[in-house]
Formats: structure tokens, sequence, C-alpha cells
């Protein structure tokens, strides 16, 4: 029979342990970044052409210890060699925060725009690119013994709205993909959570506008705008309070899919 561990764990303590956030130099990832360091994780923001924007953050952010790297989804070599740096500069990895992502807004009517370039790209930075980033880190995550996996999803997957129908169906993959590895990775200690949030006032769906997503948020029961910082603190959340939540999908989207 499998080891019993025993409860009342308290709150997941930040300090001394190491998070690695992809798409970490902007939006979503940024504030994530911010909120883990001010609870004294040491931060690894991983960027993909925003080198600028991450060097920026590491010197903005509460403590030392930062580290900026290039976390490219499309590249799984160059992702492996990212966690053997980690490994090298900063020992292990605790939590990593897939936040990296791509989308273009396409009418769901029009599956003539939906062509073959947008599916694959997507596909590769939605989808491969975050279990490539697990299959990196895997390793140091297990050696913690204590570490939680957390993919920045979206209501989409749930209600098969959102920027395109490519968007949401990888947006479902990874909810789908957390699961499972929920199930597998829950005896080395690994929870594995989606944080699935509506529409967000950042700039991550090019010519999405600020009306857009008031617009979005008139139509949620709470009738609030979100922002990154809202969703950074629900993976907050997960992370340092929900200590026995895996495998499900927190929604944080003011009600919209009531």
């Amino acid at each position: 029979m499998a080891e019993l561990r025993g409860g009342n764990l308290g709150p997941y303590d930040l300090k001394g342990r190491v998070a690695v956030v992809t798409g970490g130099s902007n939006g979503i990832g940024a504030a994530t970044a911010r909120r883990l360091a001010e609870a004294g994780a040491t931060v690894v923001v991983g960027y993909n052409e925003g080198a600028g924007r991450a060097a920026t953050l590491v010197a903005e952010l509460h403590g030392s210890g930062h580290l900026a790297l290039r976390l490219p989804m499309a590249d799984s070599a160059a992702l492996k060699a990212a966690a053997t740096e980690v490994a090298a500069k900063l020992g292990r990895c605790d939590v990593l925060v897939n936040s990296a992502g791509t989308t273009r807004a396409v009418p769901h009517a029009d599956l003539e725009a939906l062509d073959d370039d947008l599916i694959d790209r997507v596909l590769t930075i939605n989808v491969r690119g975050p279990i490539a980033t697990i299959r990196a880190f895997l390793p140091m995550l297990k050696a913690s013994g204590d570490a939680i996996i957390i993919n920045i999803s979206s209501l989409a997957a749930v209600t098969g709205t959102g920027s395109s129908i490519i968007y949401g169906a990888s947006k479902a993959a990874i909810d789908t993909i957390g699961l499972s590895l929920a199930r597998v990775l829950g005896s080395s200690g690994i929870r594995v959570v989606s944080v699935s949030p509506s529409a967000v006032l950042t700039d991550f769906v090019p010519g999405r506008s600020r009306e857009t997503v008031e617009k979005a948020a008139l139509a949620s029961p709470l009738r609030t705008l979100t922002e990154a910082d809202d969703v950074a603190l629900a993976v907050m959340s997960v992370v340092t309070h929900l200590r026995l939540t895996t495998g499900v999908a927190i929604l944080v989207d003011g009600g919209k899919h009531l």
C-alpha cells in the first residue's frame, strides 16, 4: 500500500523555492512573476522575443537571484537546455507556470480564415510547448517532492468561444493534459491545475480593444473587468492555499460561464 501523507499542510511557503514562469515578460505571466517574487520565491522569467521586457521585470522584482531566460515554446531542445541551466544556476524548480501562448482573432464561422498555418502555430505554442516544458522540468519538479504545475487556460476551453475555434480547442487540450498528468504525477507530490480566465485586459489578442473586454465583463454576473493581476492572484491562491486541489480548472471569469 502506498504511503499515506498527513494533512493539515498549511499554506505553501515560497521562501527558498524556485518558480518558473513561461511567457513571463508580459501580461498574466509578468503579473504572476511579481506575485511569486513578493511571496518569497526566486523567479525565472521565461520569454521568447521579449528579452528586454524580461530583463526589466527581473530588475524590478522583490528579492534577489531572479533570472530572465529564453523559453521558446516551439523549440523543445531549447526548453530542455533552459531547464539544464535552471538546474545549474538555481538547483531546483518547485512551481511551473505555463503562461506562454498565442492566438489570432478569427470569426468562428469563417473557416477559410482559420488557415493551416494558424492552426499549426496555435497547437505548437499552446499545446506542444507546455508539454515539452513540463517534460524538461519534470526531474526537478519530482525532486521537489511538493511541487505544482499551473497551466494558464481559458474559459474558451469550456464554452467553445474565444478568439478562434483553434484557440479554444488548444485550451481544452491543455485542460485534458492537466487532468491526465494530475492523475499520474500525484504520487510524486506534484499538483496540476488549470487557471482559466475569460477576456483579460492585456494585449494578448492582437487588435482586441478595451471596449471589447469591457463588453465581455458587463455580460458577466459580477460585471467586473478582469486584469492580469486578478489572474495572478488566482494562481497564487492555487499555489499557496489550495494544497489538496489537483486535476481541475479554476475559472476566473466573473461568473461568465453561468
